[in-house]
């Protein structure tokens, strides 16, 4: 795989200007890693994303067509930068021809499309169906996407213009009380690649590439308190990535403690560095020694899971229906896995896909319950919250496992 960086990239190559619409770092900067995973056929656009520094990839796959042309799969933040690299993939391969929004919730996804669509006034847009939005569920060019060019996913793949290259199943939409989750798997067959967007991880041990053109976050992570000073080294790196994960997919993990407000203030003052960046000084964390444990647990060799947000708070609203969509999924020859965050491309199989489904089940098999479970305390937390003032659903059944 080679990685390309548009050169030169100047402040107002990686631009977002819209970023206040959802407010997550880096704000109004976000460098573009393109990443080409098959020669001359799939390539990733990397950026990154997150809350206090927490950042982690999100990835737009492009997947180039026969005779000519690219389909885009879960846009990026269309920046200077970000649109020049598309346009030399345009100049060898065609024009993008089609645009697809993968998901229902997530609006870190959606909220580019419609500005991505607008740099591209030929390419057709495909939503995943049942859209919704909050807190005024609003129609579609309200919310940015073209109106004479926007149309739903049909149910049936085959009736896609694409569907002689491109496969998908849509997820059947999964109740969760203020509105539903969804999320449309592709499959290229060409390069028998499986592209996702939230439904699947994998955990790199060492921090992404994109990650690190900015170490800032990943070095303010590793620190141990407020007085220490932040080193660039590989060992720090990887101690804020992983560190880093274990926020992502927690929030917070019991290996975590958190300062009071007194004690915070008191270790802001010996802080080698007070700037508005640094947070003033302030740095609430205290990690227990053994936070390694639960960042391998976490890690489980780089294999396929669901994340654990989505393990307590959203497939157990409707497992039958998730399973139901994986077992599609998995009929699939793929080779490699591309999702829109963590690692990518992550070389699998569908049994390995499928495998990932298996806490699902009322008597999973012990490997699909390798995370601690201790870790999981705040999302149970949460989930009460959420379900005590009335916002969630209630957990559905779990099936039994299916032998045959």
């Amino acid at each position: 795989m080679s990685a390309i960086v548009s050169a030169p990239s100047k402040r107002r190559d990686r631009a977002w200007p819209f970023w206040p619409v959802v407010p997550l770092y880096p704000y109004d900067q976000r460098p573009t890693l393109r990443v080409e995973v098959v020669k001359d056929t799939v390539w990733t656009f990397e950026q990154v994303q997150g809350i206090f520094y927490v950042v982690v990839p999100i990835r737009m796959t492009v997947v180039r067509l026969e005779p000519a042309g690219l389909l885009v799969y879960s846009p990026v933040a269309p920046t200077p930068e970000c649109i020049a690299l598309l346009r030399e993939l345009e100049e060898r391969h065609g024009p993008v021809k089609y645009i697809l929004m993968s998901t229902v919730t997530g609006i870190e996804h959606k909220v580019f499309v419609g500005p991505f669509a607008r740099r591209f006034p030929a390419a057709q847009v495909y939503v995943t169906p049942n859209q919704w939005s909050f807190p005024l569920n609003l129609p579609l060019p309200w919310l940015g996407l073209p109106r004479d060019r926007t149309r739903l996913l049909p149910a049936d793949s085959s009736q896609a213009p694409f569907a002689d290259q491109v496969d998908y199943t849509l997820l059947s939409p999964i109740d969760l009380g203020l509105g539903p989750f969804g999320e449309t798997a592709c499959f290229h067959r060409a390069s028998r690649t499986l592209l996702l967007t939230d439904a699947i991880v994998a955990v790199p041990e060492e921090p992404p590439a994109i990650v690190q053109l900015d170490p800032f976050p990943l070095l303010f992570h590793a620190r141990d308190s407020a007085a220490e000073a932040m080193v660039d080294t590989p060992a720090n790196r990887r101690k804020g990535w992983q560190r880093i994960a274990l926020f992502a997919f927690y929030f917070r993990p019991s290996t975590l403690e958190v300062a009071t407000t007194g004690e915070m203030f008191k270790e802001a003052r010996q802080a080698p560095v007070r700037s508005r960046r640094h947070y003033f000084g302030l740095y609430p964390f205290r990690w227990r020694a053994d936070w390694p444990q639960s960042f391998q647990a976490l890690h489980n060799r780089g294999q396929l899971q669901v994340a654990p947000i989505l393990q307590t708070l959203i497939f157990n609203r409707g497992p039958q229906e998730v399973l139901d969509w994986a077992k599609t999924v998995a009929t699939w020859k793929f080779e490699r896995i591309i999702p829109a965050h963590l690692a990518a491309p992550i070389a699998a199989t569908p049994e390995q896909f499928l495998a990932a489904f298996e806490f699902l089940y009322a008597e999973p098999t012990p490997a699909a319950g390798s995370l601690p479970n201790a870790d999981f305390d705040l999302l149970r937390q949460i989930e009460a919250l959420l379900l005590s003032r009335g916002i969630s659903r209630p957990r559905q059944p779990a099936p039994s496992v299916d032998k045959k």
